[in-house]
């Protein structure tokens, strides 16, 4: 453990110079072309053996891609910044997730480790009291930004690859690094959990930078509270005519869409546990004076579980139709992103945290925490439990310059090499069981 440490303490500089430059360098859901380009060459250089594209995703389990116009430009732009020419026909289609295993010398079990890539479409600062934008580092793409901390997590997993390689010969079992897209939306861990990516892992971790753990000097063991959600888009369609002349002519998508909005944040709420609802896009109408032929309306539901979340889906969708219905429209309904909720192992935390305990690595050591909001990591953590074996998600404390996915988000860089180094141990620990 020890030793983990010492090596990435050295690795400092380069970790921060690895997150700065993904920092710079965001890229959306399914378009982290760049991101994964960069993160195949160094694995294996490494000497992993490194799956990526349909190796890794099983395409018709993937929600609601991009455009084919939007990847397009997302892989020319990656090109011109730097991503390998040679690996993109590969990634295309959104194919962005990569899997690099690393097999030790002695038998031992399979660990696994999950990192996402992608970035959000917030529009970072320019304030010079932001530290990225006052070190130049700051997103070059305007509505694009790592304002969740996953250009941190990506380097996280980077500087474990480098860890692993460095002292391969010690090590017993498989360690798997699963690098995911599209968690923004909760899209990307569904297809390769459906390639099968983790069906073959013992233990398995995934994890996040703050939330709720503000000390750079903290880890949470395991966490759950993890709300089940889902997202959509749906489409009404009408017919468009003189409001003045013809209003009786006309079949008011909008309308339907202003009704849907209002019972959708009437549902009843569940006895069983908390729930959340939220339109959050309503577009419609060409004219003042025009009754208007198509509306679009964005929204999710949350649950406490997958059951309360599953009401609420299904009380969302009734509504939805009913509205539809009430003013004479059509609609399509678009599953947009969707995430299970997670019950971590209250004796697995235990085990970890007293593991913790013994690196010395954390004055603060908190065996279980919430997140009080989404993650489709659950996908896998759930996978893995269901087939026997022990899975946990952790918070990696770090103090922050304003709350995830604010446009002055920022992070303590001191906290990248610790946590590598606490997973490193993790990898020794858990693949020698």
């Amino acid at each position: 453990m020890k030793l983990f440490i010492e090596s990435a303490q050295k690795m400092e500089s380069e970790a921060v110079a690895l997150r700065r430059d993904l920092h710079r360098h965001p890229e959306l859901a399914f378009c982290e072309y760049r991101t994964a380009s960069k993160i195949i060459r160094r694995l294996q250089a490494l000497g992993y053996d490194v799956a990526y594209g349909a190796a890794v995703m099983d395409k018709t389990a993937i929600l609601s891609l991009p455009t084919e116009a939007e990847m397009a430009a997302a892989r020319a732009r990656a090109c011109a910044e730097g991503a390998d020419e040679a690996l993109l026909a590969e990634l295309a289609g959104g194919m962005t997730g990569v899997v690099a295993t690393l097999k030790g010398n002695k038998p031992g079990k399979t660990v696994a480790f999950r990192f996402d890539m992608d970035c959000n479409d917030v529009n970072e600062s320019a304030d010079k009291a932001h530290r990225p934008a006052a070190e130049g580092f700051a997103s070059q793409h305007e509505h694009q930004m790592h304002a969740c901390g996953h250009d941190g997590h990506v380097t996280i997993g980077l500087v474990l690859a480098a860890l692993l390689a460095e002292r391969r010969a010690e090590l017993c079992g498989t360690v798997k690094l699963i690098f995911q897209p599209a968690e923004e939306g909760v899209r990307g861990a569904a297809p390769m959990v459906a390639a099968g990516v983790v069906d073959d892992v013992d233990y398995f971790f995934g994890g996040h930078l703050g939330i709720n753990a503000k000390d750079s000097n903290m880890l949470v063991s395991s966490t759950g509270g993890f709300l089940a959600v889902a997202k959509y888009a749906v489409h009404f369609t009408g017919k468009s005519s003189h409001a003045g002349l013809a209003p009786h002519q006309g079949k008011n998508a909008l309308l339907a869409a202003a009704q849907a909005t209002l019972a959708l944040h009437a549902i009843t709420r569940h006895g069983k546990g908390a729930s959340r609802i939220n339109v959050g896009v309503l577009q419609a109408g060409t004219g003042i004076n025009v009754i208007a032929d198509s509306a679009l309306l964005q929204f999710e539901v949350r649950g406490e579980t997958t059951e309360i979340n599953a009401y609420m889906r299904e009380e969302a969708e009734r509504i939805l139709r009913a509205a539809a219905a009430m003013y004479d429209v059509s609609i399509e309904i678009e599953g947009k992103g969707l995430a299970d909720s997670f019950e971590p192992d209250a004796d697995f935390a235990a085990e970890l945290t007293a593991l913790a305990d013994q690196t010395g690595l954390y004055s603060t050591v908190q065996p279980m925490g919430r997140l009080d909001a989404s993650e489709d990591c659950t996908a896998f953590l759930s996978r893995v439990q269901e087939r026997g074996g022990k899975a946990s998600y952790m918070l990696f404390g770090t103090k922050l310059a304003a709350v995830h996915h604010n446009g002055h988000f920022d992070f303590d860089e001191s906290v990248l090499t610790r946590s590598a180094a606490w997973l490193a141990c993790l990898a020794m620990h858990y693949t020698a069981k």
